[in-house]
């Protein structure tokens, strides 16, 4: 069930409407049912595997709550791969198949691969990272065993972030299933304003910027460097709108029946660095690696070599986390060698800039630069093979102006381009709290012209939910 299709619109008003109605010992019944529903909307077999991955957490945590010592550690390893191994069939097995074929035929020998061929559900990689994130907690001891199979089943499936995040903790969410929520008119306030924002960010920005994206990225062979250079800067605002749009939704409509659910994104195209933009990208998951990967592995408490190290590893994860190709990982991995080159460039970097009496302009240079490194990354996650992505560089670097209306798309671009405006204008006046208060804060009348204007373009401009999944459902 898409958040932007007529059946969530019908859905989540009627959860709302009972769940309010309930007494609060009975709405973890509506909410997990809500969940299952909601999820066996894309897929009703792939329950199953929901079921599987909570009952093994689930008994993982009581179990960790009375071992220690080593007998604790094994369990939570045995843990782990047996969480991963659906994980690994349904997403990895055929990349690992194929690539051992590359490899022997690289030295001469002659394997034929076995593909399962399997279709991935929906949601798997952020079901399965958020449980076993719980029996990470349980094992540190940050968290106390949940006991109540009904509640812990809805803190794994709770609907709203169910398929794409945020991925939450459980010393956020677990406890406010215990919470009597009261319906709220600030609540609903907020969390309508929220969705909207959602809606128009995924339908109108990122919808309208998918046209020309794939346009060109699905045929790169028919465009030049210059349709790539845009193809390329659309596609770094589509997955921001696209991936942020949902988390917006999904936070609005959790608030909206009183639960809080963690920021995902905080205006990342205003970073000034790489690592700064990390904290603000896809914050769920980029602490989740940090929390369980980086930091058990030594994070920067060791020696420099170790550290760049530590870094490469949880990047090339991360990579392989969102595909099964090695263009994610590089992907991956390019991200975590320009924090590597920052690291260690740092102290250089900010001579060079006191020399040249120029620092006034480093903020503005950083923004640029930081935007510019990014979407080359962005080029190796979105091309469709490794070879597509290595054509595309190479044609945005020898020809950066060739052909850069070349898609056929004006109508979509010129679209995408007043969205995109619309956007940054909208995010940077969230980085200026004061101002915003002030343009909207104290003029009511104000307020609902702007939302007027959004439902107006939502409805006016937004691709329909049949042309349009969100891009992480495949992850």
């Amino acid at each position: 069930m898409l958040f932007n299709s007529l059946d969530f619109l019908i859905f989540f008003p009627i959860v709302s409407l009972l769940y309010f109605a309930l007494p609060h010992k009975a709405r973890w019944a509506l909410l997990l049912a809500a969940s299952c529903w909601f999820y066996m909307a894309f897929e009703p077999k792939y329950i199953l595997l929901c079921i599987y991955i909570i009952g093994l957490d689930y008994f993982t945590g009581l179990l960790l709550a009375r071992l220690t010592g080593r007998k604790k550690t094994a369990v939570l390893v045995l843990s782990l791969i047996l969480s991963f191994l659906p994980l690994f069939f349904y997403k990895y097995f055929d990349f690992f198949s194929l690539s051992a074929a590359r490899f022997g035929e690289f030295f001469g020998l002659s394997y034929s691969p076995k593909l399962l061929n399997l279709m991935l559900p929906v949601g798997i990689s952020f079901l399965t990272f958020q449980s076993f994130g719980y029996c990470f907690d349980v094992y540190r001891g940050n968290q106390a065993p949940e006991r109540r199979p009904h509640i812990f089943a809805l803190f794994v499936m709770f609907f709203p972030q169910l398929v794409a995040g945020p991925i939450e903790r459980s010393g956020n969410l677990l406890a406010q299933f215990d919470e009597v929520h009261r319906f709220d008119g600030k609540n609903l306030s907020f969390g309508l304003r929220r969705m909207l924002w959602g809606m128009f960010k995924k339908m109108v920005v990122a919808d309208q910027l998918a046209m020309v994206v794939n346009a060109v990225y699905n045929n790169p062979t028919a465009h030049g460097g210059g349709a790539f250079l845009l193809a390329t800067v659309f596609f770094a605002f589509q997955i921001y709108c696209d991936f942020s749009g949902y988390s917006d939704i999904a936070i609005g409509a959790a608030r909206i029946l009183g639960f809080r659910l963690m920021e995902n994104f905080r205006t990342p195209y205003f970073s000034l660095s790489v690592p700064e933009f990390w904290r603000r990208w896809h914050i769920s998951l980029s602490s989740w690696f940090r929390d369980y990967l980086y930091f058990p592995m030594g994070g920067s408490r060791c020696k420099p070599a170790r550290r760049d190290l530590n870094l490469l590893v949880t990047f090339g994860v991360s990579g392989l986390w969102h595909g099964a190709g090695f263009n994610f990982v590089i992907w991956g991995l390019l991200n975590g060698i320009y924090q590597v080159i920052g690291l260690h460039t740092k102290k250089l970097r900010d001579r060079l800039w006191q020399l040249s009496r120029l620092s006034f302009l480093r903020p503005a240079l950083a923004l640029i630069s930081t935007f510019c490194l990014i979407c080359i990354t962005w080029v190796f996650f979105r091309a469709n093979s490794l070879s597509d992505a290595l054509y595309i560089l190479k044609g945005m670097a020898l020809s950066p102006i060739d052909g850069i209306l070349s898609t056929g798309k004006l109508t979509e671009t010129a679209i995408g381009l007043f969205a995109v405006f619309i956007l940054l204008a909208v995010d940077f006046l969230s980085t200026r709290e004061n101002a915003l208060r002030r343009a909207f804060g104290r003029h009511t009348a104000l307020r609902w012209v702007a939302y007027l204007l959004l439902c107006i373009l939502i409805l006016g401009l937004g691709v329909s939910a049949n042309e349009a999944q969100f891009i992480y459902f495949q992850f």
